[in-house]
């Protein structure tokens, strides 16, 4: 069989490293519950909002770019990404271009640490250097979080506390220039702003273990201790509907919370997309089968996140 035709750089750097329909909706998903507790809260900072966002997603992006490094520069001999290892042949890819995206997105991430420190102190540097190290050492230094199967709840709580509760807070410091902004100021906000997100948080981190069913067999090569290659697919797939039960029994529990009204049910909407998905993820386990379910899985966040923000919103006092 003939081998298949190389691909262009903008599709290398386009479709498989920036991957848009992956990282984008993953990156706005807690961000927009963070602007409907702003909203609810009557806090709701436009620039800074943005500003704080552009800044996530180019960490997310970093640690996307690190990613790749990591796996073609110490696992050159696992055909994870058999398109990336024949661009680095033909050199339509390069170890150093694929370094310099990495720091150019922590960099210029880093170039709004200024301005948001300036509205927020010292718990908005805090904020941004978890989120940094949380991206960078993914894949990055001498022990990887994901190669000791930590990744699961680390972007169940950067994605559904701390993105949260960072976009919040970041409106929250802007609209109140006059308060203490050191890291006390975290435990000011209201105690909703950290456990909300909780579900975005959910089916974010599903979308990694979709992931990981994929790409469990070449997981275990690389010696990464991921959930799929220690319980196997029956165990991955528990956890997965495990995740997927939290993020949909949640939106019931924060009705009985003070504040919330039955606004907060809107969420519930996506429950027949969220079931395709989890019925694909159940009987499926070759890659091609499962590669659109990432993307879907991606979207499926962002639509429960707008949702559960409009949900929020509608609960102001």
């Amino acid at each position: 069989m003939a081998a298949p035709d190389p691909l262009s750089a903008r599709e290398i750097w386009i479709r498989l490293l920036l991957y848009p329909s992956h990282t984008l909706p993953t990156a706005a998903a807690p961000v927009l519950v963070g602007i409907g507790l702003a909203v609810r809260d009557h806090g709701f900072a436009l620039i800074p909002m943005l500003i704080a966002f552009l800044a996530s997603w180019l960490i997310h992006l970093g640690g996307v770019f690190n990613d790749n490094y990591q796996l073609l520069r110490r696992h050159p001999h696992v055909s994870e990404h058999p398109e990336l290892l024949q661009a680095l042949q033909t050199g339509t890819l390069t170890f150093a271009a694929l370094r310099a995206a990495t720091l150019a997105c922590f960099v210029i991430a880093g170039l709004t640490a200024p301005y948001l420190v300036a509205l927020g102190g010292a718990s908005a540097l805090l904020i941004g250097l978890v989120g940094a190290a949380s991206g960078y050492f993914y894949a990055g230094g001498p022990q990887p979080y994901v190669k000791h199967g930590l990744a699961d709840p680390i972007f169940l709580a950067m994605f559904g506390i701390v993105a949260v509760a960072g976009t919040y807070y970041i409106q929250w410091a802007a609209l109140n220039a006059t308060a203490s902004h050191g890291l006390d100021a975290l435990l000011q906000l209201p105690h909703d702003v950290w456990l909300v997100g909780l579900p975005v948080g959910a089916l974010v981190t599903n979308v990694m273990l979709i992931d990981d069913i994929r790409d469990r067999h070449f997981d275990a090569v690389k010696g990464w201790r991921t959930f799929a290659v220690r319980f196997g697919l029956s165990g991955i797939r528990g956890e997965y509907l495990a995740l997927t039960a939290l993020a949909y029994g949640l939106p019931v529990a924060f009705w009985f919370w003070p504040g919330f009204s039955a606004w907060i049910f809107l969420p519930l909407l996506t429950l027949p997309l969220a079931y395709r998905i989890a019925q694909a993820v159940c009987t499926l386990d070759q890659t091609r089968d499962l590669l659109p379910m990432s993307p879907r899985a991606s979207y499926l966040s962002l639509l429960y996140s707008a949702l559960l923000a409009v949900g929020v919103a509608m609960s102001a006092h």
